[in-house]
């Protein structure tokens, strides 16, 4: 008895789990459903054995409530199931309850402990309340639940019917019982295929499906061993790129919306953006355009679409966030999105690596010279070519073929003797190229 009275924070609260830029891990098929900022969990029950909760984001989905410190002060991301709340209490407005903060109380397992809400900030209120009640009601982990027990039975079930099935027909087993039971997989994944290209309500009710299958195939191919497929170093990476590709357009399954987050949706918009951006950033050789990024997170997002405005204001709210990448504005005027990691110097580098072989020493080279080199898109290219003159790495000569760029050489000039041919350092080497060109 005593040790059910004494429910504090470490066993009624469960460690959730964040990403890098503090947004929740969403379980599979979990959807999240409202946000408020400046909550406080608390017990009216027994105070001095419940560690408070302070001044957090609390976050509602299908499956939980999750809250997340909204400072640095020793506190850490929690979560309490929904699937562990006993009762939610009637709200009852009265004059004393005008004066103060409003409050949610529901009860809890373990110990049956009462908690109660505080919402300190501005938001929603009533709102909330009504999806709190509506997330409990629903239950969809027992949904969830009864799925993974229903396979969890097929499963075993197989072995303790012997050969023969529900029906009465042979069941097949070993080898040809595997490729059986692969091709009625195959044959339920096509058919849900079809099923969600009808129309597009179709379509959108298949959503959570799809995904779900999507992240099935990507494991099923990533895990899968070179030596089980067949396929060579390269064809397999190919295969993983290409399904990484994939799986980027199939979407976001939970994107945060103005009717979910209120008050907070740049905020949790540009954490989510932090999180999305790793793959493109990847492909993209660590730098994209914003214009290229709209694209990619707007089609992700489905039918929940966003403003350049809202994109451009997530992005700039990344200074106040401990997130790994940034927004960067070039002296054209063009906007991209990079890694903090990325650095210059090694740009730097590799272009003057570039632009100093003999042959591009002699012709120069376009930002479709340098994409290569780089392995990036001809615009980003173009961009850093144009940071390498302005640093005076390079010279630039404008023609009917378009524009080229050359190593800058007017440093290893002597402007003392202009007419003295030096045989050594770059100018050497231009020299020698030059000389060969007119042999």
């Amino acid at each position: 008895m005593a040790s059910g009275s004494s429910v504090g924070v470490g066993v009624l609260f469960e460690n959730a789990e964040v990403t890098t830029s503090g947004r929740p891990v969403l379980r599979r098929n979990e959807v999240e459903c409202f946000l408020l900022s400046s909550v406080d969990f608390d017990s009216e029950d027994d105070p001095p054995r419940f560690t408070a909760l302070k001044s957090g984001n609390l976050i509602l989905t299908t499956h939980r409530l999750i809250w997340i410190p909204s400072q640095s002060n020793g506190a850490v991301p929690s979560l309490i199931p929904l699937a562990a709340v006993t009762h939610i209490f009637s709200h009852k407005k009265s004059i004393k309850s005008m004066f103060h903060s409003p409050r949610i109380r529901f009860q809890a397992d373990p110990g049956s402990i009462v908690v109660t809400i505080v919402f300190r900030g501005k938001g929603d209120f009533d709102g909330f309340l009504t999806k709190f009640w509506e997330c409990w009601r629903g239950r969809a982990w027992e949904e969830e639940e009864k799925t993974e027990s229903e396979t969890s039975l097929s499963g075993s079930g197989t072995v303790a019917q012997g050969l023969y099935g529900n029906d009465g027909t042979v069941r097949m087993v070993g080898l040809a019982g595997i490729l059986r039971k692969e091709q009625e997989q195959w044959e339920s994944t096509d058919k849900s295929l079809q099923d969600a290209f009808q129309d597009l309500n179709a379509l959108m009710s298949k959503a959570k499906e799809m995904v779900s299958l999507a992240e099935k195939m990507r494991q099923k191919l990533l895990s899968a061993p070179s030596s089980q497929n067949g396929l060579t170093d390269d064809e397999e990476m190919g295969s993983k790129e290409e399904m990484q590709q994939w799986m980027l357009s199939v979407g976001i399954i939970s994107p945060v919306t103005k009717e979910s987050a209120g008050a907070l949706y740049h905020q949790e918009l540009s954490r989510q953006l932090a999180d999305f951006v790793r793959i493109p950033l990847e492909q993209a050789g660590g730098m994209i355009s914003l214009t290229d990024m709209y694209y990619h997170f707007n089609r992700a997002r489905g039918t929940e679409l966003i403003s350049p405005d809202d994109l451009w204001q997530a992005c700039t709210l990344w200074e106040k966030f401990d997130v790994p990448v940034m927004l960067r504005k070039f002296d054209s005027g063009v906007m991209v999105i990079q890694n903090k990691s990325h650095s210059d110097e090694e740009v730097m580098s590799r272009i003057r690596m570039l632009v100093t072989k003999t042959e591009t020493l002699r012709a120069g080279v376009t930002a479709s010279d340098a994409a290569l080199t780089l392995k990036i898109a001809p615009a980003m290219a173009k961009e850093h070519l144009l940071t390498a003159e302005t640093k005076g790495l390079l010279c630039r000569d404008m023609s009917p073929d378009g524009l080229r760029f050359y190593f800058n050489l007017f440093p290893e000039i002597d402007p003392t003797n202009l007419h003295i041919v030096k045989d050594f350092g770059t100018y050497g080497v231009w020299v020698k190229a030059t000389s060969m060109l007119s042999v």
